[in-house]
């Protein structure tokens, strides 16, 4: 994509050992960053790099703020390259993930301003329908806790399934209580998802993954998420410390500007929703 810098494999491996050296010389939990460079924000390719490099290319400027965007097709590094100081901020997750995230990698990423959300889909290269899914089908899920939660919830909000009561936002398919049409599940990478379309009969598939394979979640999901009161709003993020560096909160007005809404509605149909 135009003015983004794509990160080689051998990079990305590269910044997540750089997490782990840092990780092991410093629990400080702060970082006072230098802000007298350009504001480096690591993104998913779609829809957060693209909403990004439209601010580059029209806002910024006017607003004083030098933005460099760096693409990660992965849900991990753009995290760890936060809390090390490789990118000043991240744009591509919700608050139950970046919870998880936190708890579990020992990171210290809070939220800034929430954007956008996403909702998560069911897709399918083989049926019209979710009703039309055989007995025994094979249905693709991402294998991050938040995400595979997520993507039960859909199925069982949906009818496909039935949760035991009190599952929260770690349930797994140990939690389905009754599964009519006997589905099996296929956990894999959330990037993988889509890909593995023509591999399974159903794939539950991240908002952001759709529409990179040029899916249209309002259009081509079996069954969509509802946005109503969802709590899967993608924001932009920073380490603790850094969330009143100018620069950020230059973006962070940016991000929630009527332009930014009006270039979500007109360039994503309903398949991304503007949270502001």
């Amino acid at each position: 994509m135009r003015n983004t810098a794509k990160l080689s494999t051998a990079v990305l491996a590269a910044g997540a050992l750089t997490f782990g050296l840092s990780a092991c010389g410093s629990s400080d939990s702060g970082s006072a960053s230098d802000t007298s460079g350009p504001l480096v924000v690591a993104a998913s390719p779609t829809p957060h790099a693209e909403i990004l490099n439209y601010i580059k290319e029209h806002l910024a400027k006017k607003a004083g703020l030098d933005l460099e965007v760096k693409e990660f097709q992965d849900y991990i590094v753009p995290n760890t390259a936060t809390e090390d100081g490789s990118v000043d901020a991240n744009y591509f997750q919700n608050q139950p993930y970046l919870d998880d995230f936190n708890k579990k990698r020992g990171t210290h990423i809070v939220p800034v301003v929430t954007v956008h959300l996403e909702p998560l889909g069911l897709y399918s290269h083989k049926v019209k329908s979710a009703d039309a899914l055989k007995s025994g089908a094979t249905v693709a899920v991402p294998n991050d806790a938040v995400n595979e939660a997520r993507s039960l919830k859909l199925l069982a909000a949906n009818g496909l399934i039935t949760l035991k009561d009190g599952v929260g936002s770690e349930a797994t398919p140990q939690d389905i209580a009754k599964n009519p049409k006997n589905l099996k599940f296929k956990e894999v990478e959330a990037a993988q998802t889509v890909r593995s379309l023509d591999d399974v009969d159903a794939a539950v598939v991240n908002g952001n993954y759709a529409i990179s394979a040029d899916l249209k979640p309002a259009k081509d999901a079996l069954v969509l998420e509802s946005a109503k009161n969802s709590p899967y709003g993608n924001f932009l993020a920073v380490k603790e410390g850094n969330q009143d560096d100018p620069r950020v909160k230059k973006l962070a007005k940016l991000l929630t500007s009527p332009e930014v809404k009006k270039f979500i509605q007109d360039k994503y149909a309903g398949s991304v929703i503007a949270s502001f």
